[in-house]
């Protein structure tokens, strides 16, 4: 019974501790979009406010493509098996709107989100300098 009451104990305290915002540090290869009109910037995201904001959140952060001279696919869901939609070229900023669980990539199953449901790219490729929220 002991053991029952200490391991419902741990996975309650591992739960809370998932679900606790984290501090994301912004580094050289990471930025944040420039923030148009309408929208307020902080640290870690960018959050639509005002009459922009249309009832929800919505963030944007800018990961690199680390790809070496080959192009990064972007494909029509989060995972290897979905068709490709588009390229993003190695070195470049891609916009990053949330990350989803997906197929492994060189047994990473992160997948970013590009904005606009524009498709999605493998974590394995991109390095973000901050938290990214899950889809």
């Amino acid at each position: 019974m002991s053991r029952r009451i200490l391991k419902n104990g741990l996975l309650a305290t591992v739960a809370v501790f998932a679900f606790l915002p984290t501090a994301g540090v912004a580094t050289a290869s990471a930025a944040t979009i420039p923030a148009p009109q309408g929208i307020a910037q902080n640290q870690s995201s960018t959050v639509l406010s005002g009459p922009a904001a249309q009832g929800h959140r919505a963030y944007r952060t800018v990961g690199r493509v680390t790809t070496r001279h080959v192009r990064l696919n972007v494909r029509s869901g989060p995972s290897t098996r979905y068709r490709v939609v588009g390229h993003r070229h190695s070195n470049r900023l891609v916009p990053v709107a949330c990350k989803s669980y997906g197929g492994a990539v060189h047994g990473n199953h992160t997948w970013y989100r590009l904005p606009h449901r524009k498709g999605y790219v493998s974590g394995h490729y991109v390095r973000v300098g901050h938290a990214v929220p899950w889809c």
